[in-house]
């Protein structure tokens, strides 16, 4: 499942997507209209399902993406819920640049290794990440990249936790 939003950036959406659809996954866009949603660079996609009507049982990730229409889901109660609820049921939780401000402010970032856009560095600390500055982090089931050039790692490494959760194992930290 990936979360959008109008203004997302293309290639932290599409990238990843196509990763996943090229190695057999099944990839469905949730935002909050079902009408076609268009990205910074001008891609536009049309959702699958409404952000409310997600089910976090019927899907093993759960990746928001970047971009500047990312903050509608920062203080989003009920992506926070999706979000923690996707955690505390050991399914992959990913977020790519500034989106990672709404796994913080779910609090499911406390204590974890993550990365991300220059910008959001202090409010991820606050909130107890732990950046490291790289491209792309995964500390158990969360992944978390640091902009548009970590896109295609980041697809890489949702397939490689995903292929991990279809052999029955827990997801762990590489």
């Amino acid at each position: 499942m990936i979360i959008a939003q109008e203004n997302f950036r293309d290639e932290k959406l599409l990238q990843p997507k196509q990763i996943r659809e090229k190695n057999g996954v099944k990839v469905k866009v949730a935002s909050t209209t079902l009408s076609r949603i268009k990205g910074m660079l001008g891609a536009k996609i049309k959702p699958d399902i409404l952000v409310k009507d997600i089910d976090v049982k019927d899907f093993d990730a759960i990746v928001f993406i970047g971009g500047i229409g990312a903050g509608q889901y920062w203080d989003d109660p009920i992506a926070h819920k999706l979000a923690r609820k996707a955690f505390n049921s050991n399914k992959v939780v990913a977020a790519i640049c500034i989106a990672l401000v709404t796994l913080a402010h779910s609090g499911i970032l406390k204590g974890k290794r993550a990365t991300v856009w220059s910008s959001e560095i202090e409010k991820m600390r606050k909130k107890g990440a732990i950046i490291t500055g790289k491209n792309v982090e995964r500390d158990g089931n969360t992944i978390t990249a640091s902009g548009p050039f970590a896109a295609g790692e980041f697809g890489e490494e949702i397939l490689k936790a995903l292929k991990l959760f279809g052999q029955g194992k827990e997801v762990k930290s590489p």
